[in-house]
């Protein structure tokens, strides 16, 4: 059985955590389903537990003034025990099923 867990295929070219863990809410190692959008950023706060906000940063364009001025996207996601990703680190995120109230996302890999 565990031989299965460790040579699940998430569908997303990502590198493997190289620890287990035994949380059902991994979708190295537990039963949890990525799909749709996936997103590079910056860990900015992982005091929650088993949770991080990844932040990125942006430019929008204001016609009116022709300049551009600077945003960041801040989304809460699910930090699996294998991964534990800590502030400052680059991650990749990727959407899966509702988790919490404002938890939509799940870490898979952790950027070197």
């Amino acid at each position: 059985m565990a031989t299965e867990k460790t040579k699940k295929d998430i569908g997303i070219d990502a590198k493997r955590p190289r620890t287990a863990c035994a949380s059902e809410k991994c979708p190295w190692h537990g039963n949890l389903r990525v799909r749709g959008r996936i997103f590079h950023g910056v860990v900015a706060s992982a005091r929650a537990a088993n949770s991080v906000v990844v932040e990125w940063n942006y430019y929008q364009k204001i016609q009116k003034y022709e300049r551009y001025e600077r945003r960041k996207t801040r989304i809460t996601a699910h930090n699996p025990s294998c991964i534990n990703a800590k502030r400052g680190d680059s991650v990749t995120i990727a959407e899966c099923r509702p988790l919490s109230k404002s938890k939509h996302f799940v870490v898979i890999e952790k950027m070197i």
